[in-house]
Parts: structure tokens; C-alpha cells; sequence
């Protein structure tokens, strides 16, 4: 068994323990990244529901209603007004 200083062993231990959070880090940001998307995902369909919840409450009263589902929610959601303007073309000429 070679001699190894009290120094230079230490050195190795810390090298260890820094790429070991080195190593944490980068594998926590992977798995927080889909999370992320899929909470901005979820906002942008809530966001877009309610655009369409507004439509619908206004278009009652001149007997135009929009089905509010994931699709349409998603699309107002994701482009915002252009979307509602869409999902509603998409009503008229479907």
C-alpha cells in the first residue's frame, strides 16, 4: 500500500465530494425542467379556459357559445388573443 500524505488524501475526499454535487445539481435541474413545463402547460390551459369561460359569458348573449375543452383551452392559452380569435373561426367554418 503506497504512502499517501494526510494532505493529499484529503484533497481526493473534497475533489469527491464536489463532484458528487456537481453531479446532484445537473441531475436535479434534468428532472426539474419537465416539471416546469408541465406547470406552465397547466397555467397556459387554465388561462386560456378562462378567455373562453369570458367568451362564452359574453357570446350568451348573442347565442354564441364555444365548447371549452383541453384543445381549445390549450390553444387560447398558448397563443392567447390570437388563439380565442382562432378557436372562435374554428367555430364559425368547422
Amino acid at each position: 500500500m503506497p504512502f499517501v500524505p494526510a494532505s493529499m488524501g484529503d484533497f481526493s475526499v473534497i475533489l469527491a465530494y464536489l463532484a458528487g454535487i456537481i453531479l446532484i445539481y445537473f441531475i436535479g435541474r434534468m428532472f426539474l425542467m419537465p416539471i416546469r413545463l408541465v406547470f406552465r402547460l397547466i397555467y397556459n390551459g387554465l388561462i386560456g379556459g378562462v378567455m373562453l369561460w369570458i367568451l362564452n359569458y359574453v357570446g350568451a348573449y348573442f347565442s354564441f357559445t364555444v365548447p371549452i375543452n383541453a384543445f381549445s383551452a390549450l390553444v387560447a392559452g398558448f397563443l392567447g388573443l390570437p388563439g380565442v380569435v382562432l378557436v372562435v373561426l374554428y367555430k364559425l367554418f368547422a
